[in-house]
């Protein structure tokens, strides 16, 4: 079974606890943070981790958490398998590859891990304890995890990386790096805590959600919390410990609001042309999409969320100058999309804005708008009313009116009631590779100049978001959705 997700998020209203922050790491460039080996260890026998994390690419080696390798390459912490499943290991207590019931599949949600450790505990089983949003979940093998110190917390020897790990005793280099989103990192050392002192579930959905600040909480001495919340030092510990990660590749447009209490839509790496030399490639936290080096594709992605009601606003950037075929626009039937690789507009389930201004629907052609390549192409999504709208760097084409409801001026095209639409992009040639990036308002690929969020505060965006139109989150989807 796959994790427990929390979309719709445990966020049916605004009160109570939270989470403003996350960081973007990307797998292949490849981003982390690292505590050199210093000082004192500490507690090896008695330690809680809790994080939430997103993922964003599958089907490989990733080490999101641990003390990486010494001269022994001795080592401790946790990684996702290429089969998508979780194992943990701290040497000196058991040395064992020791897998999770269950795989971990779901791009589109995050879920909360908590990973207690309790050695002198007179029952093996009570000794390492992993929960995933809430519920316990048992270690494959019933391991044997012994009565003593393992590598996990022991600083005076061990870097400490998040996001990766060293290669090798004492190496800068990434060995099979964590790509995907990581929230609310935190690290109690010399007490063994159960998930409840982190999260506790929803009394009205049933969703497991953040607790409650976690400032309160004793930490020890070589315990940390990392709420992500400088941009400028995202490895900053506010435990009152004042441990200082140092990040490599991880810079300020990384800080993501995307989080385990508001979750943003991404695009969907699932519902893809897979299995082909033109299969798709995803970066940046599944906000970055380009062909394959070998070929081309006319549909790339849909976003994770889609809507039938409300008035949603997004942003997408052709990432090459010569451009020949982007195009922009939405889909009600993504799945049959990816299967036939159509492009936005293709068929008459879906609508597409093209780079030469001209609109597309059932593959038909109309003349629109501007020519555009790397411009930034607005979106706006109005379901109240079954519109849609284009804009190019902020300025809506054929004289559109987001804003004029059931009026619906200059809107590039009326659409199909009762249907569910998803943000999409794709090429309308496949003879040619056009790189995307999205922006659905959680993080950002190119830096935003100016930013704009939406009416309810929600998003960052380079240009005005309309009046009444919101960015596509769980927040939002429970209050327009």
């Amino acid at each position: 079974m796959t994790a427990q997700t929390i979309l719709p998020a445990n966020s049916v209203s605004d009160t109570g606890f939270s989470v403003a922050n996350s960081a973007r790491f990307e797998g292949g460039t490849p981003d982390s943070l690292r505590l050199a080996a210093a000082g004192d260890d500490g507690d090896q026998k008695h330690w809680t981790l809790s994080m939430w994390i997103k993922r964003s690419k599958l089907a490989t080696l990733q080490h999101v958490w641990g003390w990486s390798r010494n001269n022994t390459n001795a080592e401790g912490g946790f990684a996702f398998d290429t089969n998508d499943q979780i194992f943990f290991i701290s040497d000196g207590q058991n040395g064992g590859t020791n897998e999770i019931d269950g795989v971990f599949k779901d791009t589109a949600a995050w879920f909360h891990l908590v990973w207690s450790c309790d050695a002198d505990n007179g029952t093996n089983a009570l000794r390492w304890r992993v929960y995933i949003n809430g519920v316990e979940r048992a270690i494959t093998g019933d391991p044997t995890i012994q009565d003593a110190n393992g590598i996990v917390n022991r600083g005076s020897s061990q870097e400490h990386w998040i996001g990766g790990r060293a290669r090798s005793v004492n190496s800068n280099t990434d060995d099979s790096p964590f790509s995907g989103y990581i929230a609310e990192v935190v690290f109690i050392d010399d007490a063994t805590l159960a998930p409840t002192s982190f999260g506790e579930f929803d009394e009205d959905s049933g969703i497991w959600k953040p607790l409650k600040s976690v400032e309160d909480l004793t930490f020890g001495a070589k315990g940390y919390y990392l709420n992500f919340q400088d941009s400028a030092e995202l490895g900053t510990d506010v435990s009152g410990n004042d441990y200082d990660f140092a990040e490599t590749g991880l810079t300020a447009i990384d800080q993501s609001t995307d989080t385990c209490t508001n979750n943003f839509a991404t695009y969907n790496p699932l519902q893809v042309q897979i299995g082909t030399a033109n299969e798709p490639v995803f970066r940046e936290g599944n906000l970055h999409i380009h062909g394959s080096t070998t070929g081309a594709i006319l549909f790339h992605a849909a976003s994770t969320i889609g809507v039938s009601k409300g008035k949603w606003y997004a942003e997408f950037k052709g990432g090459s100058a010569s451009n020949q075929n982007g195009m922009v626009g939405v889909t009600y039937d993504p799945g049959e999309d990816a299967r036939n690789d159509d492009y936005p507009g293709e068929q008459s389930h879906s609508y597409g804005y093209y780079v030469n201004g001209n609109k597309y629907t059932s593959d038909n052609a109309a003349s629109y708008g501007d020519a555009w390549t790397t411009d930034i192409i607005g979106v706006a999504l109005d379901l109240d009313n079954h519109k849609l709208y284009f804009s190019k760097n902020g300025t809506w084409q054929n004289s559109g009116d987001p804003e004029s409801g059931s009026t619906g001026t200059g809107s590039a095209f009326d659409l199909t009631t009762g249907q569910t639409y998803f943000f999409a992009t794709g090429d309308g040639n496949a003879t040619y590779v056009n790189p995307f990036e999205a922006n659905f308002g959680g993080c950002s690929v190119s830096a935003i100049s100016s930013g704009n969020a939406d009416g309810d505060g929600f998003g960052n965006f380079e240009f005005a978001v309309p009046s009444g139109y919101f960015a596509l989150c769980t927040k939002n989807l429970a209050e327009y959705g």
